[in-house]
Parts: structure tokens; sequence; C-alpha cells
């Protein structure tokens, strides 16, 4: 694996995390109370960038790793599921399970960019927007062992 590959996944998951701790008073209030049409539209936001952020770290490993990220019209979900297969020469960096959440922040991140933020609903935002913390933490998990596993193969 190149330098320059974990170079890229290190700036992104410093991004991720600078993500949450920017916004964390915002993401402590919303355990506690329901956010306003405001707070919705900037949580929304949030999600989006988040996925983003994630999804840069899926595009780096398939440009440098397997040729490229998928093509098509559902390009977005290929290359989630595409994280989750071993290649010939690299081992899957998901697991099944984070695989299945991931797709449904992909899925949220298909509403943000066609809804109008007074559309958005908490009941339908909460818990992702709670789960992130954990979810950058498995991912955070998965990839130091999908990078040493790929150094291991080197």
């Amino acid at each position: 694996m190149s330098d320059e590959l974990r170079r890229q996944i290190d700036v992104e998951r410093l991004q991720l995390r600078r993500l949450l701790e920017t916004h964390a008073g915002l993401l402590a209030k919303c355990r506690t109370s329901e956010p306003t049409v405001d707070e919705l539209a900037a949580l929304a936001a949030i999600l989006h960038a988040f996925y983003n952020g994630i999804e840069n770290i899926f595009k780096r490993v398939a440009v440098t790793l397997d040729g490229g990220p998928p093509a098509g019209r559902f390009w977005h979900a290929d290359l989630i599921e595409a994280m989750s297969n071993p290649k010939p020469n690299r081992p899957a960096l998901l697991s099944e399970s984070l695989s299945e959440t991931l797709q449904e922040y992909l899925d949220f991140r298909h509403v943000f960019r066609q809804a109008y933020s007074f559309e958005l609903r908490w009941e339908k935002m909460k818990h992702l927007v709670l789960g992130l913390r954990e979810v950058l933490s498995l991912l955070e998990h998965q990839l130091d062992t999908f990078l040493a596993r790929v150094n291991n193969m080197v």
C-alpha cells in the first residue's frame, strides 16, 4: 500500500473527527431534546458531510487498490458493496453490519439532496444523528484492521 493512500485516509479520518467535534454541542443537545427546524437542517448537513467523508475514503481505496471506483447509476451503493468484499489485492474493508449501516447514511444523503429542509423529520434522522460517534468508531477500527492487513499483503 502506498504511503500516499495512508496519508489520504488519515486526512479524511481527521476531518470526520473534526466534523463531530465542531458540532459536539448540537449533537449533545439532540440527545435530550428534539431539534428545531433550523437545527434539523444543520444536522442534515452534518450527516451529508459525514457520509461524503466516508465515501472519500472508499473512493481513494478503490482508485489505489481496485483500479477505480464502480461506475454506473448506482455507483455509490456499489462502492459500499465493493468495500465489503475482498479483492485479489486487498481484504474487505467493511463488515457486513457496518456496510448495512453506511447504506442508511447513503440513503439519507439522497434524501438530503432531494428534499427541502422543512420536510426533514427528526424521527427519521434521529438514529443516524445519535449513531455518528459509534459509526465513526467502528469505521476507524475497521480501517485500522484493513490497513494492517493490506500492509501484510505487500
